[in-house]
């Protein structure tokens, strides 16, 4: 499948969701909303995933985006781009001091010095009066340009803009995993010190692929704080961070799209069982799981793959009877 074939699926699919959502009800928008926002953070997981990296911290960038976008709200600036651009580069250097540190580490000691790290931010805005402590901050609507939607249009305009945002964040990704250097992070699981004779550095490679991770998570902090309009520390508790885990094991390490087909199933069904089994729905979550790890144990990007290459095989040539 030729380049130009892909873009223009994609320029399709996103006017196909762009339009829908102007006719489905508002709940709708704003499940689809946070689908976009939590799918970023899902992608980061994603493009670590790959180099056999899991982050059970992934939260705290989360949250340092949202928390970025509601104290500069707070302080009078409510345009969604420049929010998002200032919490980009806020979990960016974030990103980049610790994975300073991180990048010498690898396997379980990676994933819970993250860990370890996100629960001190909970700690830290949980006591912190100046912050709103676990009352967390208001976030005012944002505008765009200049442009402030009414109310009843406001919704729908944001959804629009996550919309753009993921877009250009999975162009990002994708021209990313073409490039040397993704191609590169693909090749760290396999072997490292092959990479180290090729003179390329592992741990430079490492500390690229964390800062993105880190910037996706804080552009959908940013978004969730912009579309839930308040913010609160359990965005960094550890509760979160395992539910972007969860999410990007059900997506699997090689898929774009299935981040954020994977973050709407886990939505769609948190919802479902929710609403029906208010009391029992993580047991329907973690069976989901189970049941995911057993039969798709490469996520569903795997499985589309699988199903895609099916469709396209050429058949086989019958031989004639001598």
């Amino acid at each position: 499948m030729s380049q130009n074939t892909i873009l223009r699926g994609a320029g399709g699919a996103i006017c196909v969701l762009a339009g829908a959502g102007y006719l489905v009800p508002e709940w709708i928008l704003y499940t689809g909303a946070l689908v976009l926002a939590k799918g970023l953070v899902v992608l980061g997981l994603c493009l670590l995933l790959r180099m056999n990296l899991v982050s059970f911290g992934q939260g705290l960038y989360y949250c340092a985006g949202a928390y970025i976008c509601g104290l500069i709200s707070q302080a009078g600036i409510s345009d969604a781009f420049l929010l998002v651009v200032l919490a980009a580069a806020g979990s960016a250097l974030t990103g980049l001091f610790i994975g300073l540190f991180l990048s010498a580490y690898r396997g379980v000691f990676f994933a819970m010095f993250n860990l370890a790290l996100s629960m001190i931010l909970y700690g830290v805005l949980l006591k912190s009066v100046s912050l709103g402590g676990s009352d967390g901050v208001g976030v005012a609507a944002p505008t765009y340009l200049g442009f402030a939607p009414g109310t009843g249009m406001r919704l729908y305009v944001f959804y629009v803009f996550a919309l753009a945002v993921a877009a250009v964040a999975c162009l990002f990704a994708y021209v990313y995993s073409k490039s040397e250097m993704g191609l590169a992070s693909a090749s760290v699981k396999d072997c490292e010190i092959r990479l180290e004779y090729l003179g390329l550095s592992v741990r430079y490679l490492v500390i690229c692929n964390f800062v993105i991770a880190s910037t996706l998570a804080g552009i959908g902090g940013a978004l969730v704080a912009m579309v839930s309009g308040h913010i609160i520390p359990e965005l960094a508790y550890w509760t979160t961070s395992g539910e972007f885990v969860f999410i990007t094991v059900l997506s699997g390490p090689n898929g774009i799209l299935s981040a954020f087909g994977a973050t709407a199933i886990f939505e769609t069904i948190r919802l479902v069982a929710g609403q029906y089994m208010p009391n029992s729905w993580q047991f329907l979550l973690g069976s989901f799981l189970l049941l995911s790890i057993l039969f798709m144990p490469n996520g569903i990007s795997a499985m589309a793959g699988r199903l895609t290459s099916k469709r396209t095989a050429a058949p086989a040539k019958e031989v004639p009877d001598v």
